[in-house]
Order: structure tokens, then sequence, then C-alpha cells
């Protein structure tokens, strides 16, 4: 039980600097956020372009981003099928995209929500290659990495804010 209260305290601790990174780009107001509207449903139509070639590198960081969200569905849904685990990835990804076309504050892309499911998917397939080498074990060791990993997070966004005030 203890530990279902760890998984549940970290995946709120990774939502909230999930939700910060993508719809405050880890600043701290919407102000300083570009207040124009835009909307990209072309795959990879919107891509930077760096030396004459696509610019791969907002792709990947969107779905190392969803990753954990694979793994803590997982953590948190036990024995659910593989749509089950799938589709709040797949909803969180939609909302982030609608709520930043709503208000404004960023470019609503197809390929951000491709890479994000892609990167949930990717952390279900993390959390079951654990599964089978750490057997019942896997939600011990999940944890002990997702904590290593928010406290990380936490002092990596913390001092980039301190040395960029």
């Amino acid at each position: 039980m203890k530990s279902r209260k760890l998984t549940v305290t970290l995946f709120i601790l990774y939502l909230l600097i999930l939700s910060w990174v993508i719809l405050l780009k880890t600043g701290f107001s919407f102000a300083f956020l570009d207040t124009g509207r835009s909307i990209n449903l072309i795959p990879f139509g919107a891509m930077n372009i760096r030396n004459g070639a696509p610019n791969y590198g907002e792709v990947i960081y969107n779905a190392l981003l969803f990753v954990p969200f694979g793994i803590f569905m997982c953590m948190l849904k036990r024995k659910n099928s593989f749509a089950s685990l799938i589709m709040p990835v797949v909803l969180t990804s939609l909302s982030f995209e609608v709520i930043q076309y709503i208000f404004a504050i960023g470019a609503s892309d197809i390929t951000d929500f491709i890479a994000n499911t892609s990167g949930g998917i990717a952390g279900i397939g993390v959390f079951f290659i654990f599964h089978k080498l750490c057997k019942e074990n896997v939600y011990t060791v999940m944890n002990i990495i997702a904590l290593v990993l928010v406290i990380g997070l936490a002092l990596f966004y913390g001092m980039v804010m301190f040395f960029n005030r």
C-alpha cells in the first residue's frame, strides 16, 4: 500500500512538471509566452530546419517527456489491457494540445501529439521489459527510478531557474 501511495505522489509531481514544461515552457507566467494561436494538422509539416535538414530534437524531446506517463499508467492500472493503458496517454496529450490552442499559449501540433503518444507507448514497453526482468519487484524498482528522476528534474530546473533569473 505504501508503494502505491508513493507511485500516486510521484505521478502527481510528474504531471505538475509535465504541465509546467508543456504549457508554461518552464517559465512562471503566461505573459512571456507567444500569444499567437496556431494549429498544424500536417504530421512533421512544421519542423524546424537546421543546416538544410529537419531537426527532430523537439520530436524526440516530446516523446521522452511522455515515457514516464506510460510507465506510471502501468504502475497505477495494474493488470489492465493495452487500450486502457494507452487511452490516458492519448487523452492527456490531446488535452495539452487543445489547451495550448484555446489559450493561445503555444502551437497546437499533430506532430507533438504523435510524439507524446509514441513516448507513452514506449513507456509501456519499458515497463513490460522491467517487469520481465524484475518480476514482482518491478513496482519498487520503478518507484525508486521515478523518485530519483523527479528529484533530478526538480534540481535541474531549479538550477536552470536560479542561473537564468
